[in-house]
């Protein structure tokens, strides 16, 4: 069994001015999906904080990080920064993938700023704050996620077929 964290980024949600509805929707899909979830977090929009948690998960084990929220224009939105602070290699198709389908549901979905990439063992994904975008992008990613884990942790192989002739 995987294991995965989730960090939902939010200044208001971090002072209890804001119900966390994203980082319960991520619970569901990741649980539904064969994960243990190790630990799910509120914090504040502050890069420094959330890349060292970021670190601290990776170094801890995690399989998968999971952030939501704080991927937009607004000033505080810091996270996809925090995230390329941590990763050592990006995993962009991974995060193009994902705004392609939800350009379906809202043009909108371009002002998305989230990446992804992988920190040692562990991989990460910003997903957008708002709980309906959580589940668009999740549940159309989260078997290419699993797959690419697997393939991290060495216990799948090469995504190629073998060639028949």
């Amino acid at each position: 069994m995987y294991k995965a964290a989730i960090i939902t980024s939010s200044d208001k949600g971090y002072a209890g001015e804001r119900e966390d509805l994203s980082g319960p929707v991520v619970e569901e899909i990741v649980l539904a999906h064969g994960f243990e979830v190790t630990e799910r977090i509120i914090l504040p929009d502050e890069r420094d904080i959330l890349a060292e948690k970021m670190r601290e998960y990776s170094q801890q084990g995690v399989d998968l990080i999971l952030t939501t929220g704080g991927t937009g224009f607004s000033k505080r939105d810091i996270t996809p920064e925090a995230t390329a602070d941590v990763v050592e290699r990006r995993a962009d198709n991974l995060t193009f993938a994902m705004i392609a389908n939800s350009l379906k549901y809202t043009p909108k979905a371009m002002l998305s700023r989230g990446i992804a990439g992988i920190c040692g063992d562990t991989l990460i994904v910003n997903l957008p704050g708002s709980p309906k975008a959580v589940r668009e992008n999740l549940e159309y990613a989260i078997d290419a996620i699993m797959h690419g884990i697997k393939i991290l942790k060495g216990d799948d192989g090469e995504c190629a077929e073998p060639i028949h002739h």
